[in-house]
């Protein structure tokens, strides 16, 4: 009889199989930014697990020891569903199970996944495993989450009803990837729920890497030798189809009087849950009634991993004789086929993929006869049952769990480099943050509570855990120079003006650290400067005891800027004495650095100084010398496409362009104000999204080598704060307002106009999460980002009347 063919019949469809990872990744990604893959660190994958007795659950297991085995154990974590009150003894690899219909447990399950740091979901999807109308309620965790999501698909529908319709339309809407194990199943995604094929990815149901070998080595394990074995395999229940083969034994028999029929399995938990073992009490009626009964053998348990591996072992010839076609997956024929087993199978969509090529027989649905032919032809032929053995065999040699562990790594890493190329908006930030529109023009109140929780009695502590300060992690000079900065530009007088909300956080009242925080962070300074060096230390452990004899020349020039603030605006009498002290010991060093952060740190720092005094001849020279070698360096590498001072883009950029237009502007340098607004132009340019025109820094994971590509992340909070001080520097020297509105996109980076859209800055603590990763925010909030806010922030509100950007197009390059 003819089969009909169900197989792609359109021949418009993109045919989806396995691809080079190295050739997708580098075809996905943009010539403009780098999108070097790396593998998620940590795992979850969301879907039944043993001992829970579900084919599904059989599946999650064996995926998680197959990717552990690979890749190993402290990667993953599995959150299966409990279909009962009580659960089940899941091992220790299981972190949390969703109670199947309560929706708050698939809610704080996505809250969990989130701050546990969990930085890839693997969602291993069927209807009826999840609560609510169509298995809905998974999207409730799903729409929660911060990180990708892969999700394999085991059912896809051809019919389905609107809620499985809808279910599957959010589901592919929120999924960065789709894992199909059959091309129906990705031509079904195609024609009826709209996807392209460049999203599925077609990774094969995985298999135990068995050897090749006789049955009759397992046969006694069963009491079955001498026999001719039949086997299905599986929970059982009405639609598998079992009475076929029970009435085709008497056939079968006729000509090979020591065949067997065994059926290895359980039914179903839920079938036997609605109506107890009804399914198999009647096949062993019906085998009573063939004549067979002591030919069909029940085993009746769920048949474990390592007992599945001998059942099939046993068998002769493995039958699938199903009765609907609509079946995409089947572990079970994957399982035989593994194995190198004789099939027979009836003609549902799996199977006659991965039959096809004589590495099994199909035979019509709901005809006992066609199944005894077929298995009376090869039980009478071994050579053609031992071909299609070794078809079978070879041909699941790709199909073993250790190549589906690697097909789903690919996978992921595919979407690690796709979301470097092309970041994606979370739901749960559009869910979450509030439209721009209505508030792009205001800036947030100034809070200080972080930076009081930041702060002890020695100074500014560097790293927090959320929102809590590290201690283990000590101070480092860099931060509580920052620190100080802020201190001195909260006692100026133009902030007086400010809310009155603002006042009382100038003034130390409430939310502010105490009014001595400027004499706490310059008394870190002073303990930090070695006079025996002429250098600062930079790293100071919670013991209080030093990490290093001399830090590095950035932190040396960011305390120098630190003192010149202190010199140059604060109105203590005591605190510019020892800042002044400490200028005159630590100034000299500068000229020997090579960093050109840290002479550009260090020209900030003189600036300020010579604001109040100004006819200091060394700190004159300094100024010149540092200035003079930042021009010389950016004239020596500047060519028409590369504007900048060195031949990368790293990190703290335009402190550099700033320095220039600061002292160029105070020294009438026309030439060194040219640069510098030419290379902070250049930045500008370089640093912006050129689809939506928002704030796009440089990548911290990469920086942007000359002629290579650019790390888009992790985006961190410090380059939006140097771009917002080095544009308004220019908009203060030339009037014209496009520096203005350069300076409010980077200020806007922070409140969520970014590539996530998500807000670094948190409007309940004041403080700044630490960075920008492809898919989420890094929810640490330590000193230096929050410095960079509040330090962006104060400046932002220098702007005369808190001046909002002028209006633009949505493309600031047309």
């Amino acid at each position: 009889m003819a089969l009909p063919i169900t197989v792609f019949p359109n021949p418009t469809l993109e045919v989806v199989s396995a691809r080079p990872l190295v050739r997708e990744i580098t075809s996905a990604a943009s010539v403009r930014w780098q999108s070097k893959t790396s593998l998620p660190s940590r795992i979850a994958v969301i879907g039944n697990y043993l001992p829970r007795h579900c084919g599904i659950a059989t599946f999650t297991t064996d995926l998680c020891s197959a990717i552990a085995d690979e890749y190993g154990t402290a990667r993953l974590m599995a959150l299966p569903v409990n279909d009962t009150e009580e659960g089940y003894d899941y091992p220790a690899r299981v972190r949390w199970s969703l109670a199947q219909d309560d929706v708050k447990s698939y809610q704080d399950a996505a809250e969990f996944l989130n701050f546990n740091n969990v930085d890839m979901v693997c969602l291993q999807h069927e209807y009826g495993i999840f609560g609510g109308p169509a298995g809905s309620h998974i999207l409730h965790l799903l729409r929660g989450l911060n990180m990708p999501l892969v999700t394999t698909l085991h059912t896809v529908l051809r019919e389905p009803d609107p809620n499985q319709l809808k279910v599957m339309e959010e589901i592919v809407e929120l999924s960065d990837r789709l894992i199909v194990m059959s091309q129906l199943s990705s031509q079904f995604l195609q024609e009826i729920f709209k996807v392209p094929g460049s999203k599925i990815d077609m990774v094969p149901h995985g298999v135990p890497d068995l050897p090749f070998l006789d049955p009759n080595f397992y046969k006694d394990r069963f009491g079955v030798e001498g026999k001719a074995v039949l086997l299905t395999f599986g929970l059982l229940s009405p639609n598998k189809g079992i009475e076929n083969v029970i009435q085709a034994m008497p056939q079968i028999l006729s000509r090979h009087k020591h065949a067997v029929y065994m059926v290895a399995g359980a039914t179903h938990p839920h079938i036997f849950r609605r109506e107890g073992d009804r399914y198999r009490e009647s096949l062993q009626a019906l085998a009573k009634k063939m004549g067979v009964e002591s030919q069909v053998i029940f085993h009746n348990r769920f048949v474990s991993p390592e007992e599945m591996v001998e059942f099939i072992g046993a068998a002769d010839i493995y039958i699938t004789p199903y009765r609907h076609e609509a079946q995409v997956v089947s572990g079970t024929l994957a399982y035989a086929l593994g194995a190198g087993k004789a099939i027979i199978s009836t003609p549902y969509w799996h199977a006659i993929e991965l039959l096809d090529d004589r590495r099994g027989a199909l035979v019509p649905f709901e005809n006992p006869d066609a199944i005894a032919q077929k298995t009376m032809e090869l039980l009478d032929t071994p050579a053609i049952r031992h071909a299609m053995r070794k078809r079978a065999y070879l041909f699941a040699r790709e199909m073993i769990w250790k190549r589906v562990a690697q097909g789903y790594m690919e996978s992921f890493a595919r979407v690690r480099g796709d979301r470097m190329a092309s970041p994606k908006v979370q739901s749960s930030a559009r869910l979450a943050h509030k439209s721009l529109d209505s508030d792009e023009d205001e800036l947030p109140p100034l809070k200080l509570n972080h930076l009081s929780r930041m702060t002890d009695d020695t100074g500014m502590l560097q790293h927090s855990i959320f929102t809590i300060p590290n201690r283990k992690e000590g101070y480092a000079t860099d931060d509580n120079a920052r620190a100080l900065i802020l201190a001195v530009q909260l006692e100026q007088p133009d902030l007086a003006q400010l809310p009155a909300h603002l006042g009382e956080a100038r003034l130390g009242k409430a939310e502010s650290p105490s009014t001595n925080s400027a004499g706490l962070y310059l008394s870190f300074l002073e303990h930090a400067f070695s006079p025996a060096k002429g250098r600062f230390r930079n790293f100071l452990r919670y013991d209080r005891r030093w990490n290093e004899p001399v830090g590095s020349e950035d932190s040396h020039g960011r305390a120098l800027w630190a003192l010149g603030t202190v010199l140059g605006r604060s109105r203590d009498q005591g605190f510019r004495g020892a800042a002044g002290r400490l200028f005159e010991y630590s100034l000299p060093a500068a000229v020997e650095f090579s960093s050109p952060r840290a002479w550009a740190y260090t020209l900030l720092g003189i600036q300020e100084y010579l604001t109040s005094y100004s006819g200091d001849r060394d700190a004159q020279k300094v100024r010149s010398v540092l200035g003079r070698r930042l021009l010389d360096m950016y004239e020596s590498v500047r060519t028409p496409d590369w504007k900048w001072f060195e031949n990368v883009l790293a990190y703290g950029n335009a402190r550099l362009p700033q320095a220039l237009l600061l002292v160029g502007s105070a020294c009438s340098d026309d030439h060194m104000v040219s640069a510098g607004l030419e290379a902070l132009d250049w930045l500008s340019q370089t640093q912006r999204c050129e689809i939506n025109g928002h704030f796009v820094p440089i990548g911290s994971q990469g920086f942007y080598h000359q002629g290579g590509e650019k790390a888009r992340f992790d985006q961190q909070p410090i380059e939006a704060a140097g771009a917002v001080s080095a544009c308004l520097q220019a908009y203060r020297v030339t009037g014209d307002g496009r520096w203005r509105n350069e300076a409010w996109s980077a200020f806007n980076w922070f409140l969520g106009n970014n590539d996530l859209q998500l807000p670094l800055y948190d409007s309940v603590t004041g403080g700044c999460r630490d960075g920008l990763h492809p898919d989420r925010t890094n929810e640490n909030q330590g000193a230096e980002s929050t410095l960079s806010f509040l330090m962006a922030l104060v400046e932002m509100r220098s702007l005369p009347e808190f001046e909002p950007p002028e209006s633009q197009p949505t493309d600031i390059n047309s």
